[in-house]
Parts: structure tokens; C-alpha cells; sequence
């Protein structure tokens, strides 16, 4: 695929309820959905899960999420660089709203998925946060939903956040195969927001089959690159300022698991 089809600008939405709306038939895939929207204070946003499993991941402000004769009452965070965030698990079938009486802005990661698991709701302490690589590939990776942290049926959600003028998602990396035990097939969208004004980064999608995905866009806040395929990497965060993506993963298999494959040309004096 093209550049053009996997970057997807703020406001590169059909759906005017949203800043972002990326589901399959935008991206061109079966799994992985990302929504982005924004709410004025008081504002209530309302939606149907249908066939997916999502959660409710505050960017900016706090908010309540009703599901399933459920209430949770999100703290949320000043913004995606103040720290973790507590987030809200609706179920698949289920009809879902959001309230905010201060305003903010929320993601709402999802995947289809075909178990129908419970609405929960996910403390922001109980986050694994991690730093991963070491100089200039320092980054810290929240695994709010990973497949280790978080029980889902298909989804798997991550953020991370690069300090300025640094290198993430390095070495380059792809799972777009299926290889028990060695790699998991799974589409994956990156959300970013950079820290500042002005700031921008850089994202590289590089083909891992003739035809494949190859992309190199400038990315902003409230942009998104969608990964069917390739090895993606690095991430690149503009000197000055810091930047944040959210990573949204879903895929086919049986076992929901990140596996992954580095490229070989990048990795010898490295790991």
C-alpha cells in the first residue's frame, strides 16, 4: 500500500462525530479500529460496539463510561505526557457512552473480536511502565493492554513515549506473518501527539515483500500511520519535543500474543 493510504491526517475522518475514525474498511483490513473524540464540557458521546471489543483510554481530561448496566468513573490525565491512565473495557455487543463534565479528548482502541468478555475497569496503577533501549533509543512504553497485562479477546494496546531527538520502535520490526512461536500476524495503527507547539516527528514503514507497505511521513499531533504489513521503525521524535503513540493491535490468530521479527540488517551491535 501506498503512503497515501497509510497516513491518515487529523481530521481524516468520514465520520464527523470523530478527529480520527480508522476502521477496517478505511484501513483496508479485518481487526484493528482506532476512534479520536473530542468533547466539549459536558459533552456525552454514545456508540455501539457491534462486533468488537474497545476501551476507553483518556488523552486529556476525565471522564464516565456507562456499559453494561456498569459506571466507571475515569480520572484520566492533564495530557498523554503527564503519566499513565486509568481506561474502561466495553465489551463486544454492547451499547457504550462517555460523559465529561470538564471536556477532554479520548481514544477508543478496538478490535473484533468473538468472545464476549465483561465490562472492567482498568486502574491507572496497576500500568506496567517500562523503559526500553538504552542513549538515543531510550522510550517508555506503557502496557496498559498488552497481551500480558490486560485480558482481551483480540486487542492488544500499548503507548510509549520518546523523549525529544530520540529513536523507538528500533530496530525495525514486522508481524505480518503467521510463525508459531516466532511471529504474529497483526494489523497495527500508531497515534501520535507530539509535546509542544510545532513539534513534529517522523514515522518509517519499509516493505517486507515485493509490494509491501513503504512509507515515510512527517507525523503531528493527532496523525495516524497504519501498519497492514512491513517493517516499521524508527519512530523519530524532533529534537525539543516528546512524542507519544498509541499503538493498537489486532490479528487472526488463535492466541493473542505479540510476536516479533527484527530486521536483520539493523540489529548486530544492538541486542
Amino acid at each position: 500500500m501506498t503512503q497515501n493510504e497509510l497516513y491518515v491526517p487529523k481530521g481524516g475522518s468520514a465520520n464527523a462525530q470523530y478527529t480520527l475514525d480508522i476502521d477496517p474498511k478505511r484501513a483496508g483490513w479485518t481487526h484493528s479500529s482506532l476512534r479520536i473524540v473530542e468533547l466539549a464540557p459536558g459533552g456525552t458521546h454514545t456508540f455501539t460496539s457491534g462486533d468488537s471489543e474497545w476501551i476507553v483510554l483518556p488523552l486529556e481530561g476525565a471522564c464516565t463510561v456507562h456499559t453494561d448496566n456498569e459506571e466507571f468513573q475515569l480520572l484520566g490525565r492533564e495530557s498523554v505526557f503527564a503519566g499513565v491512565s486509568d481506561f474502561a473495557y466495553v465489551p463486544r455487543d454492547a451499547q457504550a457512552s462517555i460523559a465529561s463534565g470538564a471536556g477532554g479528548r479520548f481514544a477508543l482502541a478496538g478490535a473484533k473480536c468473538e468472545r464476549r468478555l465483561p465490562a472492567r475497569y482498568g486502574p491507572a496503577p496497576e500500568v506496567p511502565v517500562e523503559e526500553r533501549g538504552s542513549g538515543s533509543q531510550l522510550r517508555h512504553v506503557r502496557n496498559f493492554a498488552s497481551a500480558d497485562a490486560f485480558d482481551c479477546d483480540k486487542l492488544i494496546a500499548v503507548e510509549v513515549v520518546t523523549p525529544g531527538g530520540n529513536w523507538s520502535s528500533y530496530p525495525p520490526h514486522k508481524h505480518d506473518e503467521h510463525r508459531p512461536g516466532v511471529e504474529a500476524e497483526l494489523e497495527e495503527i500508531y497515534y501520535f501527539e507530539i509535546d509542544g507547539p510545532n513539534g513534529f516527528g517522523y514515522q518509517r514503514v519499509s516493505p517486507s515483500r515485493e509490494g509491501g507497505s513503504d512509507v515515510l511521513a512527517e507525523v503531528r499531533s493527532g496523525d495516524a500511520v497504519l501498519v497492514p504489513d512491513g517493517w516499521h521503525g524508527p519512530s523519530i521524535a524532533q529534537p525539543g519535543h516528546d512524542m507519544y503513540y498509541l499503538n493498537v493491535m489486532a490479528g487472526p490468530g488463535e492466541t493473542r500474543e505479540w510476536r516479533i521479527c527484527f530486521h536483520p540488517d539493523h540489529t548486530e551491535g544492538y541486542r
